[in-house]
């Protein structure tokens, strides 16, 4: 304890702005096209994969119908997606003579929680006997990206700022507008969903690393959460590996559209790095602002009006993308990311990943597993 009422944190900084990348990828039964209990059996198949620095590439999650796919610290976005692309064939590999493919998106058009079965660990069966019939509720996807940063001092500076662009990442990457057989209306489900647990969500805007120190001092003693990788919000510090992980996006189904985000997410924290650097005083939103653009991107993706800045004014999430790309252009040269950030444009021309269900789903008469065969592949492409 260092100094009453709060909790020494320490921040192991990142000396170069490297990124990792995790995968959350559902497994579907090759026939029937629900989702498929047989992670285990693909673990077993596998074996031990891991990357040049000791990550493991593939890990388990709550439920035994997903696997995630980690990359090890990558200098590139290029480098971070190839990495995954690897890992991603032999899952494929392991998972083809059990009669199951890969799918991502932020939720599963039809599948059933029930149907489900958990992974069994101390962390999960403590998550699900806390949080019951939410926790059992969460059959969702989404890509979480890691960005390393120098110094402690500048993590809720830049991710106080990078709050500004949450709209923009969740409507680009939103794709779970079905749950349980049903349209339900948004973009993204998957969001308004993940929010029920009671430590995820939007982050706190503290001023300072003090500030989150006190904080995990009051959650630690509280119970609230006994580790901080509990602590499952929207944005957040990882402290261990010296990032930002931003967790923003629902699963997505494309390699290209992967790089895209990826890019997008690196560029903007290098580039609110840089202005910290540089003595600026980054912009932020209240509170009461980010969390409406959650609400709207979550509801309305790429058709969302959003506030841009703390004088309360509105535009079209899709008008200040095309602005934000223009402007992380030179960011983007220099991370070496260039195409795959160009390629963010591309989104809302073919359509996001939501829009693109829901045509598919039109066509078919409404037949879901139309839509699962559509997202598969996409993936394998």
């Amino acid at each position: 304890m260092a100094g009453a009422g709060r909790e020494h944190v320490p921040f192991h900084g990142s000396p170069r702005p490297t990124i990792g990348i995790e995968w959350e990828i559902a497994l579907v039964d090759k026939v029937s096209r629900d989702l498929s209990n047989t992670a285990a059996a693909v673990f077993d198949s596998l074996g031990d994969l891991h990357a040049h620095d000791g990550t493991p590439q593939v890990t388990k999650e709550l439920l035994r119908n997903t696997v995630e796919l980690v990359t090890g610290v990558h200098e590139t976005v290029g480098d971070a997606v190839e990495d995954l692309h690897g890992t991603m064939t032999a899952v494929r590999r392991a998972a083809d003579p059990l009669g199951v493919d890969l799918f991502c998106a932020g939720t599963h058009p039809f599948a059933q929680w029930s149907a489900q079965q958990l992974t069994r660990s101390e962390h999960y069966d403590e998550l699900i006997e806390r949080t019951q019939w939410w926790g059992r509720q969460m059959m969702i996807w989404g890509v979480h990206v890691h960005v390393g940063v120098s110094h402690r001092d500048k993590v809720f500076p830049i991710l106080n700022a990078l709050l500004m662009q949450y709209p923009h990442l969740l409507s680009l990457s939103a794709s779970s507008p079905m749950w349980a057989g049903s349209d339900t209306g948004y973009a993204s489900n998957r969001t308004l969903m993940f929010q029920q647990l009671p430590t995820a969500g939007l982050p706190f805007q503290f001023e300072n690393w003090r500030g989150f120190e006190h904080f995990v001092h009051d959650q630690f003693k509280t119970g609230v959460f006994e580790q901080l990788g509990g602590m499952h919000w929207d944005i957040r510090p990882a402290p261990k590996w010296g990032t930002i992980e931003v967790r923003v996006c629902d699963g997505v189904s494309t390699r290209a559209e992967l790089a895209a985000m990826a890019a997008l997410i690196h560029c903007l924290i290098v580039d609110l790095d840089r202005r910290l650097e540089e003595g600026e005083t980054l912009p932020s939103l209240p509170p009461w602002h980010v969390q409406e653009n959650k609400w709207r991107a979550a509801r309305y993706g790429l058709d969302a009006i959003i506030i841009v800045d703390d004088k309360s004014n509105e535009r079209l999430v899709t008008d200040d993308v095309t602005d934000l790309l223009n402007r992380l252009e030179p960011t983007a040269k220099r991370l070496g990311c260039a195409d795959e950030l160009a390629f963010v444009a591309d989104i809302p021309e073919r359509g996001a990943s939501y829009q693109r269900q829901r045509k598919v789903a039109a066509a078919a008469q409404g037949d879901l597993v139309a839509v699962v065969d559509a997202l598969v592949k996409e993936l394998e492409q």
